[in-house]
């Protein structure tokens, strides 16, 4: 029997695998980290703030996301967008989820040959 710990962490690896993709498919127009962890959690993918704040800064300082800061509605708050390069990633991995979403339904749907 496997160890639930092992569990745990095995599925923590796949959403990981997940993450990335997910905020980028939320960056197509501007959004503030609050406003795009709530964007996730109502579309079923809950994203800790520990994790989401460390990856958009780990994607802008690879050039994938721009930011600015906005006062307009009170507190200083730290908007993000894809950036040109940020787009073309953006189609390239959701072309590349595609595929293996395509894949994995035919192997989760034939199972393990008897």
């Amino acid at each position: 029997m496997v160890n639930p710990a092992v569990h745990d962490k095995l599925e923590q690896e796949l959403r990981r695998g997940v993450l990335v993709l997910a905020v980028l498919s939320q960056l197509r127009s501007l959004r503030y980290g609050y406003e795009l962890r709530q964007s996730l959690l109502d579309q079923g993918l809950p994203i800790e703030e520990g994790t989401l704040y460390p990856l958009l800064r780990r994607l802008e300082a690879q050039g994938v996301l721009s930011s600015e800061w906005q006062t307009a509605e009170g507190k200083p708050r730290r908007y993000y967008r894809l950036s040109a390069e940020g787009l073309a990633l953006y189609e390239r991995l959701t072309s590349t989820w595609r595929g293996l979403n395509e894949a994995m339904g035919q192997l989760l749907e034939t199972g393990a040959a008897p």
